[in-house]
């Protein structure tokens, strides 16, 4: 009798869709799964920033501990919200291949009314040194729960207002409707694997992502071989190990998920093109790191270039983030 995989996963539209890939992908391979859903404790409360109450974790934990109890015999993650130190016992299984990894600004009424104070002009975004057009306009309010994400947008509009934007993707999307917000930010990847990414958004091209934004993780108990194997032919190598780089990176800085610090890895002729950066949670300052790898260094890369950011102005930041926690 061939093993079921039990596949466990959050009861969000976008978990569902994830979880049921990798069914399809099993599937592709002769392999039989189930879905198993398991609420999480973020997707119980919806009103509290996620960086108040400790983000790390928080959207895995349930399933963490469903495994552990082999309640489930795999979990399917949206990758930027995994822990960078897996819980013990648990082990990365497979990384798909990665989706967009942008960040898009999903506005209300016409993007005429407000794309002078974005900077986005003819369908490009200006550099931030560039001059707009004179023009006095009310500072624009703008929803996220995401600390990287206000750090970086605050940093680039300072008289902006932000404010807590909680819930799953189709509840956001609500919200951001039913309040007189001027707009709220998503993740391309999240809206367009359920087709809900509306007409009404934007590219946030100088908006650096979480570290593997667009990725997906499967893990498993460390000591399931049937799991291991069976997971094994899912797995993007290129994916993984711009996921490794970028994850590393934040783990060296801080370790957690709910500090304003992105990283983007990308392979490009061969070489690793890598995009990083730290900053405070008001966005008044920051600093940033962009290097070209070859592919021998990626393993310890991750590692390497968060000590150089750390030494060339990122320890204080770092620093003040973490004593004010």
């Amino acid at each position: 009798m061939n093993k079921i995989i039990r596949i466990g996963t959050r009861e969000s539209q976008l978990a569902v869709w994830q979880a049921t890939l990798v069914q399809q992908l099993l599937a592709k391979n002769n392999i039989s799964a189930e879905l198993v859903f398991i609420k999480s404790e973020g997707d119980v409360d919806l009103q509290t920033p996620l960086y108040e109450i400790g983000v790390q974790g928080i959207f895995t934990r349930s399933l963490d501990i469903a495994l552990i109890n082999k309640k489930i015999d795999i979990a399917v993650h949206s990758m930027k919200d995994v822990p960078t130190q897996l819980a013990k016992g648990i082990v990365q299984s497979a990384v798909l291949p990665r989706a967009s990894y942008k960040d898009i600004f999903v506005f209300k009424g016409e993007l005429s009314s407000i794309n002078e104070q974005l900077g986005y002009i003819n369908g490009e975004w200006l550099m931030v040194n560039q001059t707009l057009p004179t023009i006095h306009h009310s500072p624009l309010t703008i929803a996220t729960s995401s600390i990287r994400r206000m750090a970086q947008w605050l940093n680039r509009y300072p008289n902006h207002s932000i404010e807590n934007l909680r819930g799953n993707v189709n509840t956001r999307l609500r919200k951001v409707q039913e309040n007189d917000w001027n707009g709220a930010i998503f993740a391309a990847a999240g809206l367009e694997r359920i087709n809900l990414r509306p007409e009404n958004t934007i590219e946030l091209d100088w908006m650096l992502p979480a570290p593997a934004q667009g990725a997906i993780m499967i893990v498993c108990r460390e000591a399931d071989d049937f799991c291991l194997q069976a997971c094994e032919p899912l797995n993007d190598t290129a994916t993984a190990t711009c996921a490794k780089i970028e994850r590393d990176f934040l783990r060296t800085l801080l370790g957690g998920c709910s500090t304003p610090i992105s990283a983007l890895a990308e392979i490009k002729d061969n070489n690793i093109y890598f995009r990083g950066n730290i900053l405070t949670p008001d966005g008044k300052e920051k600093v940033a790191i962009e290097k070209i790898l070859n592919p021998q260094q990626a393993n310890d890369a991750g590692k390497i270039l968060a000590e150089e950011i750390l030494l060339n102005g990122g320890q204080k930041i770092a620093e003040n983030i973490r004593y004010a926690k």
